[in-house]
């Protein structure tokens, strides 16, 4: 599915009719990737592993794939996230695999469906593995350079004009411009242009967006100060340890850390003193001056937000986390803080272990233009400008993960549109990217979005344990998947089927288990019982059964534990799953219903007006989605239906 390339004409003229002489050291590419944060770089890698000839431009290559926050991965949702992309064909899981320093499955306590992979990464290691991968992706090529003006003609992105003054024609165009559109960092009462510390900001971009009728706005997020680690006293805090087995995210056979050679986190507390230092620093806080406009996330506030908000709590926690094998810098995870410097360290100091700590650098805010994502298409191609593409902190979103999986759809959706090939969309029932992307479309965000489990209605079938299953088989039949990754699905699929008819058809007898049972009071057999159905009781694991049944461990001799745990979960969680996916297809009537892009809804005077005005400025694609839309109500979704109907 590949273009052919030929180079820029002479005389290119932008939308602003200023016209230069063309620069003859670039091709015309399929698809330019704006940035190279986690949207970039998946997006880069989707469409160009695809096929197509991709530039990525970036204004700093030092800063590829940049864990501007902190140096993690996954953790609650979002680690189904990045299973996801991995399953698709992304990097995002490999990268983290082979930087990690810890790795930890949170919500084991609880059913499958929470469970939540998380890595520790090393900061520098990350970055430079995603660099290495790209640079040995045939088909993208890099460039550093700031772009300030997209190139546009008869309502279609056509290339970029950078601030060297290149013009560099494309087919399509993402934009993954993270926190830098016209950022401005806030420290206590200072100011400083820029879209992360010791990096200028992106100008112009958003103006020209504007003017072709997008609607922009102002988001706000911050990160903590980073300190010495040879500084603290680790006596005095909580050691988090890594899992004593390693799992990791990639699906394929990717290298990783020893679990005794994991890094440990740390855990200490705020208390009442630090509070009151940190309060002494309020009036001169950005925050409640007025000088942010942008609402920050709710679901990871600042430090002074927390003890605003939550005034009766005594503490709050603090997680002390390592930025890798070989530095000593650590990250004060949940000291986020953009309050005068000197109020942070002193605050800082009087949180035990940090009694002698020595910052290397303060927290700070960061306020960015982002563009209400009601303004895309399931795709992430903007409604106003055709074959132009948001993906990640543009569209209102906050984290790694959602940028990642927002780049890899981007990318994949970019070429097929380059290649004139139907979109790939994924619904609410197929992936946490599919809950994303419906939320952000049909809902928008006046603050940024984070995923959460609680955000999809189908997380039993959501789990990161079969996001390879789910999505590996759709990304081959469009050409990311490789082959390898179809191979592993397939062997995985068949070796579970086997497993579940073993459990299925295989009797264990009282005399092999019922011993067992009495140690965990589940009460005893009476004759023999299929393994499958002893596995359906809360309280037993298919690992406890092999340990006491020598007869079914013989049978499953030599099956790998991802395939055991797999066929465990389908068996245990069979009637849930099947309750959940009874629903979709009763819901699959209103998402395969779809509204005409023509649709008048000023003929449907019957329509609620809020509901009227939401579906004139989204222009929902579905009944589905048009359900979902904050506002509208059934009954506005029975009268749409009806008149459809008529």
């Amino acid at each position: 599915m590949r273009n052919l390339f030929k180079s820029v004409p002479c005389g290119t003229l932008l939308n602003t009719n200023q016209t230069y002489l063309c620069n003859l050291m670039f091709p015309k590419y399929n698809v330019i990737v704006v940035g190279a944060g986690h949207a970039g770089c998946e997006a880069a890698a989707a469409a160009a592993n695809m096929g197509s000839k991709v530039l990525l431009v970036t204004m700093n290559m030092q800063t590829i794939a940049q864990m501007s926050c902190n140096p993690a991965m996954g953790g609650i949702a979002k680690g189904q996230i990045v299973r996801e992309i991995d399953a698709l064909g992304g990097y995002s899981g490999i990268v983290s695999d082979l930087s990690t320093i810890q790795f930890r499955m949170l919500n084991k306590s609880k059913g499958p469906a929470m469970w939540s992979p998380r890595t520790q990464n090393d900061r520098h290691l990350f970055a430079s593995k995603w660099r290495e991968m790209l640079e040995q992706t045939p088909n993208v090529d890099f460039y550093q350079d700031s772009v300030q003006e997209l190139i546009i003609r008869n309502g279609k992105a056509c290339g970029v004009k950078t601030s060297l003054g290149h013009l560099i024609e494309s087919d399509a165009v993402i934009i993954t411009s993270g926190t830098f559109l016209n950022g401005i960092m806030h420290i206590g009462e200072k100011q400083i242009g820029g879209g992360r510390v010791a990096e200028k900001a992106a100008t112009g971009i958003t103006e020209q967006l504007v003017s072709f009728g997008l609607e922009s706005d102002r988001l706000k997020t911050g990160t903590p100060p980073r300190v010495d680690g040879r500084s603290l006293d680790y006596s005095k805090m909580e050691e988090q340890k890594g899992d004593e087995e390693v799992v990791g995210f990639s699906y394929l056979n990717i290298p990783k850390v020893k679990p005794e050679n994991q890094r440990s986190c740390w855990i200490t507390y705020t208390d009442t003193i630090v509070h009151d230092i940190l309060k002494t620093g309020f009036d001169r806080s950005p925050m409640y001056a007025g000088r942010i406009e942008g609402v920050g996330p709710r679901y990871c506030p600042s430090i002074e937000d927390k003890i605003n908000r939550f005034a009766d709590r005594e503490r709050h926690q603090l997680f002390v986390e390592p930025e890798g094998w070989n530095t000593v810098e650590v990250y004060v995870n949940g000291f986020s803080t953009s309050l005068p410097e000197e109020v942070q360290y002193e605050a800082l100091r009087r949180v035990p272990g940090f009694e002698n700590a020595r910052m290397f650098r303060p927290g700070y805010a960061i306020e960015y233009d982002f563009f209400q994502p009601t303004q895309l298409r399931y795709t992430l191609e903007t409604k106003a400008i055709d074959s132009l593409y948001f993906a990640g902190q543009i569209n209102g979103t906050t984290g790694y993960e959602e940028a990642a999986c927002q780049g890899i759809m981007a990318g994949m959706n970019a070429h097929l549109k380059v290649n004139h090939v139907d979109p790939f969309i994924l619904q609410r029932s197929d992936a946490y990217i599919g809950v994303l992307i419906d939320d952000l479309i049909g809902k928008g965000t006046n603050e940024p979005y984070r995923m959460f489990t609680s955000r999809a209605e189908f997380r039993t079938l959501l789990r990161q344990d079969n996001a390879d299953l789910r999505l590996t088989e759709l990304s081959y039949k469009l050409g990311l998947a490789s082959e390898e990754r179809m191979y592993r699905v397939t062997e995985k699929t068949n070796h579970v089927s086997e497993i579940i008819g073993i459990l299925n058809t295989h009797s264990i007898t009282p005399e092999e288990i019922n011993e067992f049972l009495g140690t965990i009071d589940s009460a005893a057999t009476t004759e023999k019982q299929k393994a499958s159905k002893l596995v359906l009781r809360p309280n037993i694991s298919l690992q406890q059964i092999l340990d006491n049944s020598v007869t079914l461990t013989e049978k499953l001799q030599g099956k790998e534990t991802e395939y055991l745990e797999q066929a465990e979960i389908q068996v245990k969680y069979e009637r849930y799953i099947e309750k959940e996916k009874e629903i979709v297809e009763r819901m699959a009537a209103l998402e395969n219903k779809i509204i005409p892009d023509t649709f008048d809804y000023d003929k449907v005077s019957a329509l609620s007006i809020e509901a009227m005005q939401k579906f004139k400025k989204i222009r929902p694609v579905t009944l589905g989605q048009a359900s979902r839309i904050s506002g509208v109500n059934p009954s506005d979704i029975q009268i749409l239906m009806v008149f459809m109907g008529r």
